[in-house]
């Protein structure tokens, strides 16, 4: 690998040194650069200098003469191909001043300075939530418009989300990715292997400083810790309800959407919250996590445990 990559540095070298790459591709842009040095006549993009104009101009040229040596990969323009290089040589020059995390590219540490500065430069005109990345935006803008542009092929059913329906293909496909190393289980998601996982341990690691309560997961006891503190700093643009944790908020954000992204491969039932579909999961897996101290019967949501719970006082 290392000697590929020496010799892909030696290309890029050769590339900016040597003679034999030609500039004629660009040689008949040469009338227009005489005429207006800063307008391309093909798009009518206006640009700050010649040497701009020469780089625009490649990107109407078929041709890509610059051929990358370890994949083959070709680029109209020089600069291009150095950028590419750097998945091989895993040259990560662009570093953030902050966390010290690098990147490929600029515009990566661009985007990815957005989570110290708190800057969310894209607003939805509907409810006028704000979010950090262009990505989160235009998704965010289906809950709105109602759009579902990925649908699945053998039963229709359409997803907001691609991750969505490649998670549905597999009750098509009956793939099942996520294995249990303890009875080799396999499950089509990941969070019904979690679910799973908790039948093979009673165990419960972490317990709260405050009211002594247990929990499986570290997780759960930082979950449960806000309940002490009373903090909510997670509210919904839409209807202002306040969260204590993220992960309740962005469960609550689906009910607007009436999306249920949360399936059971077993019966195929849909479900809008992840927890919805973990009790659900229960009455598979015949796990009763609840236990009355009194008379010892045991339950497999919360709620039919309290109410049972009121029988004894």
């Amino acid at each position: 690998m290392e000697e590929n990559i020496s010799e892909n540095r030696r290309a890029s070298t050769k590339i900016e040194h040597s003679s034999e790459i030609s500039k004629a591709p660009f040689q008949h842009f040469d009338a227009q650069l005489n005429e207006n040095p800063q307008d391309c006549k093909i798009s009518a993009k206006s640009l700050r200098d010649v040497t701009s104009l020469i780089s625009h101009s490649g990107t109407h040229m078929k041709e890509k003469p610059y051929a990358c040596d370890m994949c083959s990969k070709a680029f109209r323009r020089c600069h291009d191909l150095k950028a590419h290089l750097r998945i091989h040589t895993k040259d990560k020059p662009y570093t953030c001043d902050v966390c010290s995390k690098a990147f490929l590219w600029s515009h990566h540490l661009k985007t990815h300075l957005r989570i110290h500065t708190k800057e969310k430069p894209y607003a939805c005109d509907v409810c006028s939530q704000t979010f950090a990345y262009e990505s989160s935006w235009k998704m965010h803008l289906r809950v709105h418009t109602k759009e579902r542009p990925f649908a699945c092929d053998i039963c229709s059913k359409t997803f907001r989300r691609s991750h969505h329906l490649k998670t549905h293909l597999r009750i098509h496909t009956k793939e099942k990715p996520y294995v249990c190393e303890m009875c080799s289980q396999a499950f089509t998601q990941s969070c019904s292997l979690i679910s799973h996982l908790l039948t093979h341990s009673k165990e419960k690691y972490y317990s709260c400083s405050v009211c002594s309560k247990a929990f499986t997961l570290g997780s759960h006891l930082k979950r449960h810790f806000l309940i002490h503190s009373k903090e909510k700093p997670h509210v919904c643009e839409v209807c202002s309800k306040a969260f204590a944790d993220r992960s309740s908020l962005k469960s609550h954000l689906v009910t607007h959407s009436n999306e249920k992204p949360y399936t059971c491969e077993i019966w195929g039932k849909a479900f809008t919250r992840r927890r919805s579909l973990l009790v659900h999961l229960r009455i598979h897996t015949k796990e009763k996590p609840y236990s009355c101290d009194v008379c010892s019967k045991a339950f497999s949501d919360s709620s039919s445990f309290k109410r049972h719970l009121s029988i004894h006082s």
